[in-house]
This record gives C-alpha cells, sequence and structure tokens, in this order.
C-alpha cells in the first residue's frame, strides 16, 4: 500500500472551513458564524414540491442532463429576467450545485500546462478543484484594489498559456460585487486574449446595493462564457444539491460525458422542487433577502464599534473583517475566540494564505445569534488589547 495516495491529493490541503465547522460540530453552546448556509429553512412550497413529486411517484433516474422541465424553467428564467438565450437541450447541464458545475468544467477544458487564473480572496475550492483537473494556478492578490480585479491587475497575470479565469461575484469570502462599468472592463480583456470567464453567480440573487449583472449578458460574452448558478444560497436549499451551468453547447456535451459516467443526474426530488423554486420562490428570497440587508448593517455597524475595520458586503452573507488591531493574526484569533468565548469564525488563510489579517463572518445566522455573537467578540478583543 505504500505511495498509493496520488500525490496531488497528499499535498492538498483539508479546507479550513471545514475543520472549523467540524471542531464546532463537538462543542456545546457555540454560536456558528462559520460555514455559508442559511439559517432559513427551504421555503415550504419548495418544500411541498419535493414531497408531492414523491406521492406521485417521481423516483426513477432523470436524463444525465437533468429533468427537462428544469432546463425548460431554467431557460425561460434566464431569457426573461436577463435576456438571456440558452437552448434546454444543448446548452444547460444540471449538477450537483455549483461545486459540481465547476469540477466539470475545469474537467472538460483543461490540458496539461493550461493556466487558470484565481483572484483572492476566493472560495476554498477554486484553487484545489483546478489542480485537480491538471491545471496550474495563477493567483491574483486584490488587496491593494479593495478586494476587486481590476482590468489592469487581469492584463498583467494573462499569458499565452492562460485557459480560463474564475470569477465569483458577490464574493465569498468578501461580498464584494462588480458594477455594468468594472464587468464590462473585465469582460474586454478576457475577450481581447480569448479567455474563457467561468462565472460563479450563485449569490447573484443576493446583491444589495445595485442590480446583480450575470457575466454572459455583455456582447459576444455569452460565447465565452460559463455561467454558474444554483439554488442553495437565494433559496436555502443547501441540502437538497442542486446547480445548473449554462454555456458554449461543445463545452456543455464534454461536461455531460464526465457527468454521465460520475454522477448520473442530480436527484428528481431535488430537480422537481427545483422547478418550484423557480416558479413561486421570489416572494420568499425577498423575504430572506431583507433580513440577511438588516444583518449586515448590524454586522458592519458593530464591528466598527469593537474597533475592527469591516468593509460593507455588496453581496452574498460575509462580512470579510480585518483583525490587524486586535494584535493577533487570523489562526490563533479564531482559535482563541472559539476555545474562550465560544464565538466560530472562518481564519481569512482559509481564502488565502496572505490573508492572515482577515476573518471571515457569516451573517446567516439569526439577528439574536449575531448580536450575542458580537458581544462576545467585543469582550474578546477588550480582553486582548489589556
Amino acid at each position: 500500500m505504500k505511495n498509493i495516495i496520488s500525490k496531488k491529493v497528499q499535498e492538498m490541503q483539508p479546507s479550513g472551513i471545514r475543520a472549523f465547522f467540524d471542531l464546532v460540530l463537538g462543542m456545546k453552546e457555540v454560536i456558528s458564524l462559520g460555514v455559508g448556509e442559511p439559517d432559513f429553512v427551504t421555503p415550504w412550497q419548495i418544500r411541498e414540491a419535493g414531497i408531492s413529486s414523491l406521492e406521485e411517484g417521481f423516483t426513477s433516474y432523470t436524463s444525465n442532463k437533468g429533468l427537462y422541465k428544469l432546463r425548460l424553467t431554467i431557460s425561460n428564467y434566464l431569457k426573461n429576467r436577463y435576456g438571456l438565450e440558452y437552448c434546454p437541450d444543448e446548452e444547460i447541464l444540471i449538477t450537483v450545485g455549483v461545486s459540481e458545475g465547476l469540477d466539470l468544467t475545469l474537467r472538460a477544458i483543461v490540458e496539461p500546462g493550461d493556466k487558470i487564473i484565481v483572484p483572492q480572496p476566493s472560495y476554498v475550492s477554486y484553487g484545489p478543484v483546478a489542480e485537480l483537473a491538471g491545471a496550474e494556478v495563477t493567483y491574483i492578490d486584490t488587496q491593494k484594489t479593495n478586494f476587486k480585479l481590476t482590468p489592469g491587475l487581469l492584463e498583467k497575470h494573462i499569458d499565452k498559456k492562460t485557459k480560463a479565469i474564475i470569477l465569483n461575484y458577490p464574493n465569498n469570502p468578501t461580498g464584494v460585487s462588480y458594477n455594468k462599468k468594472e464587468l464590462s472592463q473585465i469582460h474586454k480583456v478576457l475577450l481581447k486574449h480569448n479567455v474563457l470567464c467561468i462565472s460563479d453567480e450563485v449569490y447573484g440573487d443576493l446583491t444589495y446595493d445595485f442590480s446583480h449583472i450575470p457575466f454572459p449578458t455583455f456582447p459576444k460574452a455569452k460565447e465565452n462564457t460559463m455561467y454558474l448558478n444554483g439554488f442553495s444560497k437565494a433559496y436555502a436549499m443547501t441540502g437538497w444539491r442542486v446547480g445548473y451551468a449554462c454555456g458554449p453547447k461543445e463545452i456543455i456535451a464534454a461536461m455531460t460525458k464526465i457527468h454521465q459516467y460520475t454522477i448520473m443526474c442530480v436527484s428528481i426530488t431535488s430537480q422537481m422542487a427545483a422547478c418550484e423554486a423557480l416558479h413561486s420562490g421570489k416572494r420568499s428570497l425577498e423575504e430572506m433577502k431583507r433580513e440577511y440587508r438588516r444583518r449586515r448593517e448590524f454586522v458592519v455597524d458593530r464591528f466598527g464599534e469593537i474597533g475592527l475595520e469591516c468593509r460593507k458586503p455588496q453581496g452574498a452573507f460575509y462580512a470579510f473583517v480585518c483583525i490587524k488591531n486586535s494584535g493577533l493574526k487570523a489562526l490563533e484569533f479564531a482559535r482563541k475566540l472559539l476555545k474562550e468565548e465560544n464565538v466560530a469564525v472562518v481564519p481569512g488563510t482559509a481564502f488565502g494564505s496572505q490573508f492572515d489579517d482577515y476573518i471571515r463572518v457569516s451573517y446567516a445566522s439569526s439577528y439574536d445569534n449575531l448580536k450575542e455573537a458580537l458581544a462576545r467578540i467585543e469582550k474578546f478583543v477588550k480582553k486582548i488589547k489589556r
């Protein structure tokens, strides 16, 4: 059994988010602001659709591409809302969350020696999944540009081997998003160099200060974009595991090949529930969004009172908090906070080794929990500053 584990897997670091989540599971009276999961239950009408589908006998496989009803619903939704036209037969694939959509995209396009650009801070899976697909990852540090990718930064990091960029907005962990002008400038650079945009927009419906603009809506962008989205965050459907990928038919066909040999298809129950989410979930989504916005205001204000810098997130449900004033580095801060005050946060280093002065706080937790957690954090910071 010697050396049976792949070298790539041996060198891969465990998820920094899950490490703290596992710790929390074994502790009592902990308030977790760690894992990015809505504290809301999936809206009742969506749950009912899933239950009804079982009672009606929908318990079979679906097409590898996904339930046609769902693909058609997604196609109509994107056309009616954004003017985006995707053929449900050839340009849409239903995946096990956005995570599988990303994995399939990378495995479908990457050749040995290809480079994938990942702006940081970034969601923990982007780099490792790209490396597993055989890519070389080029990280772009966005600290000096307010955690935003700029055309200048992008130009500086593109070379002849660059195949694609993974663009996530609103961003996990910072909550940063992009307006139309900023996205247009990024698009022009990618188009100039013929670099594919893998656009993870799973938090798109949770944009607070301006309208979310999907990347493929720009001129000539649709042919050069893999648009990834899903139901986990906006509709509180994390456990249902439904996502979708939209893009050029040749990429979707290649992804479907891999999907049919590995996953086969997404649970039909989850797909039926997802159809209902797009049909009747808007009101529930807006109610949850209003509550997230209220929590955002509270969290940003409280961190200001505590003396820790916290830029106001423009979307998602995360705050990326600078803890430099505390005198502690991210991992030590998170460990001590958990041990001494029973509050779990994620060290910034989970999203890039250079973010040692930051923690990520999820405000997908009840308002009362947030009030108590911030009181404990204030107490902790005052204690370590003495």
